[in-house]
């Protein structure tokens, strides 16, 4: 029995079965939990939108026949694709500037010390006012210089909002990065400026595009100054949203079916986004 049971062992463990370990399973079910915890809401949310009247309202019913009519309501009926291209434009143009601002100066930050260590704190400091005592200046300023109702104003505020952000995570990325690679580059003719495209922003790839998520998903799901610096012509989606929201009470499949508009474009964003990070790192660890 002794000589056969290290064998038979082996052999299980060559087949792929495992000895059953509590730790193992316990570890399992907390993260089970903690999915459903995050899931069960987007799901019972995309079960809503496809209900009708009477059925939204019944959370006790699980089957029934999914309908399109809420969708129908707020693409055809309230406009949301309007409002949906607001947000869209609007979150693309704020990260992509605060990219391209935000890259410069955590660049120099991280090579040339600008400012030394206070400077990069107060760069994050600037974000320690809550955001409704910056609604008043933002406001006048907007009224001032006839940009209310205009999306590339609520850009340029996003623009403030999530340019320090993007300094202080591209800074950890840059001070990552090896100088000995820019030094080669200017030893071959490079300038500073050259070296910094062909060899910092392609290694710092991930990074970029992580930061330039951030800087897309706060200015996508913004709601305070979206509804005081927007009007008809340029309100965005959370605005749009919590318009459906009533005194003669609440559009729930409506609202479930904007929230599932809203949703969409993130979850694709980050599944795009996710093969470029693993390839950037890949193509990184080749090089």
């Amino acid at each position: 029995m002794s000589a056969t049971g290290p064998t038979t062992y082996r052999s299980l463990s060559a087949k792929g079965i495992r000895r059953f370990d509590p730790a193992t399973a316990l570890t399992h079910m907390v993260l089970i939990a903690a999915c459903l915890t995050i899931l069960l809401p987007i799901l019972w949310t995309a079960r809503t939108s496809l209900a009708n009247r009477r059925i939204a309202y019944d959370p006790a019913t699980l089957l029934f026949t999914p309908t399109l009519d809420n969708y129908a309501k707020i693409f055809v009926e309230e406009t949301f694709l309007k409002y949906f291209w607001n947000s869209l434009w609007i979150g693309i143009v704020s990260a992509a500037f605060s990219l391209a601002v935000g890259s410069l100066a955590a660049y120099s930050i991280a090579r040339f010390r600008t400012g030394g260590q206070p400077f990069s704190l107060s760069v994050l400091g600037t974000q320690m006012l809550p955001p409704v005592a910056l609604v008043i200046p933002f406001y006048l300023l907007a009224q001032r210089f006839g940009l209310l109702d205009r999306g590339w104003a609520l850009a340029l505020v996003y623009l403030s909002f999530n340019l320090p952000f993007v300094v202080w995570i591209l800074i950890g990325f840059f001070q990552g990065i090896p100088r000995e690679l820019e030094e080669a580059a200017l030893v071959d003719g490079s300038g500073r400026l050259g070296a910094f495209w062909r060899i910092i922003v392609p290694l710092s790839l991930p990074g970029m595009l992580a930061a330039g998520v951030f800087a897309f998903v706060l200015s996508w799901n913004e709601f305070l100054f979206a509804l005081v610096l927007t009007g008809r012509n340029s309100k965005t989606l959370p605005v749009a949203l919590a318009g459906l929201m009533s005194s003669q009470g609440d559009q729930i499949g409506a609202i479930c079916a904007a929230a599932v508009a809203m949703i969409a474009p993130i979850v694709a964003l980050t599944w795009v986004i996710q093969r470029f990070l693993v390839s950037g790192l890949t193509f990184g660890a080749v090089k």
